[in-house]
């Protein structure tokens, strides 16, 4: 019996070896690789279209010499995807509920995106400091906060997908040990709960999609 919900967050060991490897690791093996055939089947045409949409709907407001990015962003996607999806099944672990892990993700991005803009535009990327038109007496004011705005958006993206994921992990454990108690004596209730419990799987299906999508949105941005 589970003593404490947070238990489920924990890196599972085997024989004294974190299984963290593994659930970073076995992603990667499910997506089918392309083949060299002029047709391929369905399941790798499917991905192929997905990937195409993906990486079109995520370029599109940013200028040509930032499509360079467009394989490392959408392999952090299909990453994080896996892995947000793969931790919705039974007697799984979810690497993203890991804030190490995804501030590990989010700050080396950050910090290349950063310095690309210090080393290729040092003026527009300073001039973000300090919006157009603002009042002498306000200047030092908002560089410090535009500054400190600027080094918490690591933060926040690890923090986001950390709590997203957790908070939803929780509430279906939460309502399906609910359910499994009243299973016995309130049948209605239990019923009624299990119906609750499959209308919140499909939210956090929906919800590990998008929170994928926004990390590499944010991050591109």
């Amino acid at each position: 019996m589970m003593t404490n919900l947070f238990d489920q967050f924990m890196s599972p060991t085997y024989l004294g070896m974190p299984l963290i490897v593994l659930a970073l690791g076995l992603p990667w093996i499910l997506w089918p690789s392309p083949s060299s055939r002029w047709l391929n089947n369905r399941l790798v045409t499917l991905q192929s279209w997905f990937l195409n949409r993906f990486t079109q709907q995520l370029l599109l407001p940013i200028n040509t010499g930032g499509h360079k990015w467009a394989l490392i962003l959408a392999s952090l996607m299909t990453f994080l995807l896996s892995m947000n999806l793969l931790g919705l099944l039974p007697y799984t672990f979810t690497p993203t509920t890991q804030l190490s892990l995804n501030m590990g993700l989010a700050v080396p991005f950050w910090l290349a995106t950063v310095i690309i803009g210090m080393r290729n535009q040092p003026t527009a990327a300073l001039g973000h400091l300090l919006p157009e038109g603002t009042p002498t007496p306000l200047i030092p004011v908002l560089i410090v906060i535009e500054t400190i705005s600027l080094f918490i958006r690591p933060l926040a993206l690890g923090v986001r997908l950390t709590a997203n994921l957790t908070a939803g992990h929780l509430l279906i454990q939460l309502i399906a040990t609910a359910a499994f108690t009243l299973m016995t004596s309130m049948t209605t209730a239990a019923l009624l709960t299990t119906s609750i419990l499959f209308l919140l799987t499909l939210l956090e299906i929906a919800v590990a999609m998008i929170q994928a999508y926004v990390f590499v949105l944010l991050l591109s941005l």
